[in-house]
């Protein structure tokens, strides 16, 4: 067999000075953060071993603050191995501390990886093994202890093994009341220590489950209000998470804004029905990805807006740089597009018209004996209310123009 030669690939071009100067520049106040598991994904899949290198996690702390994000978050096994000595665990957490007081990059959120381990093959929280939720419990303290200690505000639960192949394995109804005293260990946990911390579920419908317990951001919103301190437990809804499953993210991410639940979110982006594929935010569906933006800021959202993301397989190390520049760029570009939106006179006439009509965010029906008469015996003109139009299409146009540059 004849060797191949392996060609110097070419030199990458600077980029111009004015990327950090145009309109998009990226800064830490925009509050983009990255997990440690996103930028440091080597590019390994089921099917194929890893096409970079690890990067370390100093590495990367030290790399997102120079290409101007606000923070980094981790799972604890992002950070520490899971067999690390307690004498390891201190200096990893040590040279981790070092580069974010050197970079002044922050830890907004932490969370436990409770679907590596094969101990977590039936499940965290939920499994049938009382030992294993008694470890899921172990490990869950311990790093929340981290998270705390790195600087974290907001702490997520992803139940990535909490579901079934088979319905034959437990009860539903065992499970939930299994994830929920779980989680009211934790908070009791979290008060004990005095720690200022809040929860946030992340909702996903299967993968790697067959099917995953609180699969959606309404089934997660409903189970919240069951356990006995909801108010320290919200959301951090994802967008693949939802668009696999074909349901529109904006929508739940808009009950979740209205019930005060929106204590986190994971941007990207994904094709619908496929497998979990965390591409860069926008790159598959731009529209969908800008109002989604216009909501989060119409809506004055203060969180973090975190990219749970990967670069694609295909890339090397300065790819991934270029992916992390591409998620924050974009999102940025999109909240300048839904200013002109806000700004734009065709677009607001049309929707100035529609609030004419009464439907205005301020119009409400309060219930009282008189109004419900009054609504009872309302004469309505049938004929002209089944004839008029809404303007949807000249509406969705414009929003196409303006997205594509054409106004």
């Amino acid at each position: 067999m004849t060797a191949t030669a392996t060609a110097t690939p070419p030199a990458r071009a600077p980029r111009p000075a004015a990327e950090t100067q145009d309109a998009y520049a990226l800064r830490p106040e925009h509050h983009f953060t990255f997990g440690l598991w996103t930028v440091g994904n080597p590019g390994r899949d089921p099917f194929g071993e890893p096409t970079r290198s690890a990067l370390s996690a100093p590495y990367i702390v030290r790399k997102l603050a120079e290409i101007g994000a606000y923070g980094v978050n981790l799972h604890d096994e992002d950070l520490i191995p899971r067999d690390a000595s307690a004498s390891e665990r201190d200096t990893i957490v040590r040279d981790f501390r070092a580069a974010l007081d050197e970079t002044g990059l922050k830890v907004p959120m932490a969370t436990t990886n409770l679907f590596t381990d094969p101990a977590f093959r039936d499940g965290a929280f939920t499994s049938n093994d009382p030992r294993v939720r008694s470890y899921a419990l172990q490990k869950a303290m311990r790093s929340i202890d981290l998270g705390v200690e790195l600087g974290a505000e907001t702490y997520v639960f992803w139940g990535g093994r909490e579901g079934t192949e088979t319905n034959a394995a437990r009860d539903p109804r065992t499970a939930v009341q299994w994830f929920r005293e779980a989680l009211n260990f934790l908070c009791e946990y979290v008060q004990s220590q005095g720690y200022d911390l809040k929860f946030a579920l992340e909702p996903k419908p299967n993968e790697p489950r067959g099917d995953i317990y609180l699969a959606t951001i309404g089934h997660a919103l409903a189970f919240i209000y069951t356990l006995d301190h909801p108010d320290m437990v919200g959301l951090n809804p994802e967008v693949a998470h939802d668009t696999m499953a074909g349901l529109d993210f904006t929508h739940g991410v808009g009950q979740a804004l209205d019930a005060g639940k929106l204590f986190h979110i994971d941007l990207n982006d994904q094709k619908p029905g496929r497998y979990d594929q965390d591409f860069r935010f926008g790159a598959v569906d731009p529209k969908s990805a800008f109002f989604l933006v216009k909501l989060l800021e119409d809506a004055g959202y203060d969180g973090m807006r975190h990219f749970d993301a990967h670069a694609y397989r295909t890339e090397d190390e300065e790819g991934v740089w270029d992916f992390a520049r591409g998620c924050m760029r974009t999102y940025l570009i999109l909240k300048e597009k839904a200013e002109r939106f806000n700004a734009d006179p065709e677009i607001q006439q049309i929707l100035g018209d529609l609030r004419s009509r009464g439907g205005g965010a301020g119009e409400r029906v309060a219930f009282s004996a008189q109004r419900a008469e009054q609504i009872k015996s309302q004469t309505l003109d049938l004929d002209a209310i089944r004839q008029q139009g809404y303007a949807y299409e000249r509406l969705d146009q414009l929003t196409v123009e303006l997205l594509l540059g054409a106004r």
